[in-house]
């Protein structure tokens, strides 16, 4: 899997001025470590943060640019910043990384841990210098330990450097940084049940309100950001809300540029940094090289296993929220999947919610008892065996477990490409019914939900 940003047989051209993700990322793949890092204008933004800026003035910075989340939500950056309490005298906050990449089909974040562990400690810094916050947590998905190793690295070039810690750059500004690794739950993505986690709770999430902003780790004020979302704001502050603005192609109306990338049997599986607003053909023929010699396009999924499949005539949409909801999904984490037209969609769907099942933090009764019932008729209709409303019964589940049903955002992400799957290739699931001669009366076959 191609771990860099370059474009089809590495024609594009990266710069500070196109990719400011990207940019300065090594040919060799090799993490790019402080010396390098200030050399490419690292922590320059951070200066300036330091020693031009007001704490409200890069705030105010952030929410002008538009950033928004990259971590599949997209709730707007500064707008989140700003639900931070103004009160001075509450000197304990936090900051805490969202860096539990366990999206399936997802690995941004891995790419920008593991090669610019430095740019985002700067994102940190400059964060934590906005909100006050005097202590930061990168909480890592377990599995990651090539990240782990070279992000705990990084940390400790920047204490000696004296960049973290005590006094930063001079300004009477305080703040540590920690590498926490976590258990490996799906769910920890969430941002309050991974505070859960992080107090060495149970990672289940937390009601709301009251907000992590009000009430986070520990009890107190914590806001908590994407790996992805922090590593914009050094390019932000370094160059300012206009030229991010610019970035977007046009008709976006999301800013900047965000990690795409393909997987599946494509023949250039990658990760590239392009502008939001580019169509899902170009990321598809231009970056991904389209389908494999002998396979043709059936379905695509635009930003993780969370989000509902396309069809190939939507690869005309544009990359952005707004673009991929006019045709009936989310931009999620923006990694989009191929399905060849080798793969059974029952089949496909069946794997993928067993996973989404059995990472539940089984709170819930929707989606604890919901998605495992899902699983089970998936099954009978892999195996032939479905019985006659078995497909109504789950468009009823998708119904059943949709936004605003479940407790937190799990179920209805896990049902949204259930519902589109049903909606473009409900042959497929009806080949999977069993005659009405053969069919067992519904009262002769329990469904032992949650088993």
């Amino acid at each position: 899997m191609t771990l860099t940003s370059f474009g089809p047989a590495n024609r594009i051209k990266r710069s500070a001025e196109t990719h400011p993700l990207t940019w300065r990322l090594r040919d060799d793949g090799e993490a790019v470590w402080l010396d390098e890092y200030q050399a490419k204008n690292g922590y320059a933004a951070a200066r300036k943060a330091f020693a031009d800026m007001a704490q409200d003035d890069i705030v105010q910075t952030v929410k002008d640019s538009g950033l928004k989340g990259r971590g599949g939500a997209g709730f707007p950056t500064g707008v989140k910043w700003g639900l931070m309490p103004k009160d001075e005298s509450i000197n304990i906050r936090y900051l805490l990384c969202n860096a539990d990449e366990m999206e399936p089909n997802t690995w941004k974040d891995r790419m920008l841990m593991e090669q610019l562990p430095h740019l985002l400690i700067e994102g940190m810094l400059i964060s934590a210098r906005a909100l006050k916050t005097y202590r930061g947590y990168i909480f890592l998905r377990g599995e990651y330990t090539t990240a782990a190793k070279h992000l705990n690295r990084a940390v400790e070039e920047a204490k000696a450097a004296g960049l973290l810690g005590k006094n930063i750059l001079g300004s009477g500004f305080d703040f540590e940084l920690f590498v926490h690794t976590g258990a490996g739950r799906y769910i920890c993505g969430e941002e309050t049940a991974l505070i859960n986690s992080l107090e060495g709770r149970r990672a289940n999430p937390r009601s709301k309100p009251p907000f992590p902003a009000a009430v986070g780790v520990w009890g107190k004020p914590t806001c908590v950001n994407n790996v992805e979302t922090l590593c914009n704001v050094p390019a932000i502050i370094a160059d300012g809300v206009d030229w991010y603005k610019s970035l977007a192609r046009e008709g976006s109306e999301d800013m900047g540029t965000k990690l795409m990338g393909f997987s599946g049997k494509v023949k250039n599986p990658g990760l590239w940094e392009l502008p939001f607003g580019v169509t899902g053909r170009e990321l598809f023929e231009d970056y991904a090289g389209g389908m494999r010699d002998g396979f043709k396009l059936k379905a695509w999924q635009p930003g993780g296993a969370g989000t509902g499949f396309l069809l190939p005539e939507h690869l005309d949409a544009q990359m952005y929220a707004g673009g991929i909801a006019k045709v009936g999904t989310r931009m999620g984490t923006g990694l989009a999947m191929a399905v060849d037209d080798s793969i059974n969609m029952v089949s496909l769907l069946r794997n993928m919610e067993q996973f989404f099942a059995r990472e539940s933090c089984g709170f819930c009764t929707p989606c604890r008892d919901g998605l495992p019932w899902s699983v089970k008729l998936l099954m009978a209709i892999e195996n032939g065996e479905g019985q006659p409303g078995d497909i109504e019964t789950l468009l009823g589940l998708v119904g059943f477990l949709g936004p605003g049903k479940t407790f937190c955002a799990h179920a209805p992400g896990a049902v949204e490409p259930l519902g589109s799957a049903i909606k473009y290739f409900r042959h497929e699931f009806e080949a999977g019914i069993a005659p009405v001669s053969a069919a067992v009366p519904p009262l002769a076959r329990p469904i032992v939900v949650g088993a």
